[in-house]
């Protein structure tokens, strides 16, 4: 199984990051994760993103606030599918990451999930290796039919 690899742009970016590590961990995808900037270590971002297919990757995750340019340079510099996550910040509550992740130009594309979504990042990331593994898809398949039961079984006992 390819694993995914997950590039914070500050240590700050640790505590929502997290919550991808425990997902993937939750559907067994290994993972490796970095601290790189795009603006205080391109090399190193650069480096990562120009080896990473050779090394086993499947799909980068890039998390990042303020200026958010990350993930953007990552999938600059590969054709392996990035999910960017903007991180919340100090001075506009994430919306500054947000728009850069999201604005992305023709050609380069950055799938970008919401401000401070790093389980759906993961999620996402499950979903596309999951296309050709079964043993992945069965997982997501499990996981979708529980959290209905969950729903339906609050329904339930809201109108008892």
């Amino acid at each position: 199984m390819k694993k995914v690899g997950i590039i914070m742009g500050s240590a700050s970016d640790l505590p929502i990051v997290e919550r991808a590590f425990d997902t993937l961990k939750e559907y067994g995808v290994e993972y490796e994760a970095h601290v790189y900037s795009a603006h205080r270590t391109p090399e190193e971002a650069r480096d990562f993103a120009l080896t990473a297919r050779d090394r086993g990757f499947g799909v980068i995750i890039c998390a990042a606030g303020m200026a958010a340019h990350l993930a953007g340079a990552i999938a600059a510099n590969t054709t392996l599918p990035v999910i960017g996550i903007p991180c919340k910040g100090p001075v506009l509550d994430g919306l500054d990451a947000l728009l850069s992740t999201v604005q992305m130009p023709s050609g380069i594309p950055v799938a970008t999930v919401a401000i401070n979504g790093a389980q759906n990042a993961a999620l996402l990331a499950v979903e596309i290796l999951a296309v050709t593994d079964p043993d992945l898809q069965s997982k997501l398949t499990a996981s979708r039919t529980t959290a209905a039961e969950k729903v339906l079984n609050s329904d339930k006992s809201l109108n008892s």
